[in-house]
This record gives structure tokens, C-alpha cells and sequence, in this order.
């Protein structure tokens, strides 16, 4: 037995070097990170475990105003199930720019902070508003490769940066969660994401047809890096979440303290309140208390389907008619939402650890967004009546 467990042992150091040594050694953070903890994917509070950059609260923190019936309505009995099945932490609904409702489980409360997840590719779609507004980048149509020079593939010279906003890349990209050796979760282990990034050609002929990938968005924000000069987490400070009254400090996930890079794919940990400040801010046409944070004209393309055999897509925004009211959304990984009603003047955030059942592979859209939709305009006609 002894000389068994010395082989064991033996054998296990030699995986390990070889894992080390290998293009796969990120294998070793991820399980230090994620399994080892108990965990088989990225989880709500695993910022915890990374490199972050502070991203402060505003310098002029604006609190949500309260409605007049505020957290007067018991949510409905199949909601609570839904809530309960799913592991929600937060609900909150925001009608006409107020807090109309919030209920918070677990530990959780206003200011907890849950992993964004890819919500934040919408505030890496709003910070390429804000930097074409600004000059930094010419228009949608300006060639990636002005600014990521060393970009590989076939079409590197074709692809632009409209084409990454709305998922028209021509990327080489495997977009699997749960797979340990795909290039997504690479990405969210390694310590040099830019390198990952550059090693993935543009092979295929972009701006044809929506493919989601992760990796593009991840490209996008490098562009908005280079074109700007600031990372991602000060400009977005400095052009949006100082502007809109950010009340809460959060963090942006960073690959390494080595490179220094935002995961601009994914990974802003903040809390319900301040993730809706996006939503808002789309929802009234780029105004923010009467200041033009971003152009309406800008906003109004990207929530609108570049293709159409692909609503559901827009530039960085999901897009959904559902029973006559149009919807535009932010979404990310266990189904963290934040879905908008713009006619409707609602605003719904769900924060959770799950989004349940898959639902159909011909459904861009899981069954639980389709509960958060129904609960949104379930609970609207009492407010209409206040």
C-alpha cells in the first residue's frame, strides 16, 4: 500500500508539471479558484478569488427614489416558487425611474455585490458609444486593426468594430461554459488575456451573420483600451458610472496583477441598483438628468437587430418582442438580468445562482426570462393603478 500511494503520489506531481508546463497550466487556477471550492463553474462571489480594480461610487451618489407603494405587493405565489427554485439573491423592479419593489435572499442586501457575468458586455458596448462620441474611434465602421495591429486571421484586415459589437466577428471561438480545455474558459484563468485574445484568428468573413462569442467582446474591449488610452475600469468611472450616481464601491475582474487587463467580457461585481443605471440610462435615450451621456442615435442602432433572422441581438444588447411590448435586456451567466421595458417605463433586475432548465437549443432565450418578463407585467397594472 505505501508504495502504491508513493506511485500515486509520484504520478500526480508529474500531471501537475506537465498541466504546468502545458498550454493548459490556467487548469491549475481554475481549480484552485472554482473547484476546489465547490464549485463546477464561476460563481456570484468569486471576485474574491481574483486580481480586481476598484471601481469607486460616484463622487455624487444618487440613491433611486422610492415609489409611494413601495414594497407594498406581495409577489405572487408562482414567482416566490420561481425565486426559490432558481436561488435568486435579488429582485428589484423600478417603475417610472423608482424603486416600485426589491426583496433580497440569502445574505444579500442593496449593496451586496454579485458577478455581472456577461451583463457587462452591454457596459463594454456603452463605453464604445462613449468613445466614438468622443473621438476616440471613428465610427463603427473603423478597421479593428487600427488599433490591435497584431490581429490574426484571414479577415483581420476586414473586421471592424461594429462587427464585434454586434457578434458578426468571424472569430475562431468555442463558447462552452463548462468544458475545462475550451478557449472561454481559458479566458477567464489565464493571466494574459490579451495574448489568448490574439491568438484567435479572424477566419471567417465578419459582419455576415450573429455567432455569440465571448471572445469578441473581449476584443472590443481591448480596442476601447487602445483607442482611449485609459483601461476600461477608469474610463467606464470617469464617462458613465461617476455620471449616473453610482451609490456602491465595486470591482472589474482582472486576468492578472502581471497584465492588468479587464475581463471586458464578463465579471463587474456590483449590486442590483447600480447594474440598473445602464438601463435606465439606454431606457431615456442617452440622458441622465438632463445631461447627454451618450447619443440617442447610437443607443437607437444598438438596440435594434443588425440581422434579422436574428432579433434577439443588437449591438451588446439582447433584444425580445413579447406579447406586443418590446424588451431589450442585459444577460449573463446563471441568469443575472436586467431586463427593461422601455414603453412600460419598467426596469426588472434578477440576481441569482441559477437560471434552472436550459429550455430548447432553437431558443436564444431560457424559460426563466420568460417567468422574469411575465412577473414584470403581472406586477405593472397595480402600479399603473397608484
Amino acid at each position: 500500500m505505501k508504495k502504491f500511494l508513493s506511485y500515486l503520489g509520484f504520478t500526480l506531481l508529474l500531471l501537475i508539471g506537465i498541466i504546468y508546463i502545458s498550454e493548459y497550466d490556467y487548469l491549475l487556477r481554475a481549480v484552485s479558484k472554482i473547484y476546489l471550492k465547490g464549485h463546477s463553474t464561476a460563481y456570484l462571489s468569486d471576485y474574491k478569488n481574483f486580481d480586481n480594480r476598484t471601481l469607486p461610487a460616484s463622487q455624487d451618489p444618487q440613491s433611486w427614489p422610492l415609489h409611494k407603494n413601495y414594497n407594498s405587493l406581495e409577489l405572487p405565489d408562482w414567482l416566490k416558487d420561481v425565486n426559490e427554485q432558481n436561488k435568486t439573491v435579488a429582485f428589484v423592479m423600478f417603475k417610472n425611474d423608482s424603486v416600485f419593489l426589491e426583496k433580497y435572499y440569502e445574505d444579500y442586501g442593496p449593496s451586496s455585490k454579485s458577478n455581472s457575468f456577461s451583463m457587462a458586455k452591454s457596459f463594454i458596448g456603452a463605453l464604445l458609444g462613449k468613445a466614438i462620441m468622443q473621438g476616440y474611434i471613428k465610427s463603427l465602421d473603423q478597421p479593428v486593426k487600427d488599433f490591435i495591429p497584431n490581429l490574426k486571421g484571414p479577415y483581420a484586415d476586414q473586421v471592424t468594430v461594429g462587427d464585434l459589437a454586434s457578434m458578426a466577428s468571424g472569430q475562431r471561438w468555442d463558447e462552452a461554459y463548462y468544458s475545462p480545455v475550451s478557449v472561454t474558459t481559458a479566458a477567464y484563468f489565464v493571466k494574459d488575456i490579451d495574448k489568448l485574445i490574439e491568438n484567435q484568428p479572424i477566419e471567417q468573413l465578419p459582419g455576415q451573420n450573429y455567432i455569440y462569442k465571448s471572445g469578441t467582446t473581449q476584443l472590443l474591449g481591448m480596442v476601447i483600451t487602445k483607442a482611449t488610452g485609459q483601461n476600461l475600469t477608469n474610463y467606464l468611472y470617469e464617462t458613465l458610472w461617476n455620471p449616473m450616481g453610482a451609490e456602491y464601491e465595486s470591482f472589474w475582474q482582472l486576468d492578472s496583477e502581471e497584465n492588468k487587463m479587464e475581463k471586458a467580457y464578463c465579471c463587474i461585481a456590483s449590486n442590483a441598483k447600480d447594474f440598473a443605471r445602464l438601463a435606465k440610462l439606454y431606457k431615456n435615450h442617452g440622458k441622465w438628468n438632463g445631461e447627454v451621456l451618450l447619443d440617442s442615435t447610437f443607443i437607437a442602432k444598438s438596440l435594434k437587430a443588425r440581422f434579422p433572422e436574428s432579433p434577439e441581438y443588437g449591438y451588446s444588447w439582447w433584444l425580445k418582442e413579447y406579447k406586443g411590448h418590446e424588451v431589450f435586456m442585459m444577460r449573463g451567466h446563471l441568469g443575472q438580468y436586467v431586463i427593461t421595458f422601455p414603453r412600460e417605463n419598467i426596469i426588472l433586475v434578477r440576481l441569482g445562482h441559477s437560471k434552472g432548465p436550459k429550455g430548447s437549443k432553437e431558443d436564444p432565450f431560457t424559460p426563466d426570462i420568460y417567468k422574469y418578463m411575465d412577473a414584470a407585467l403581472e406586477l405593472n397594472p397595480y402600479v399603473n393603478k397608484s
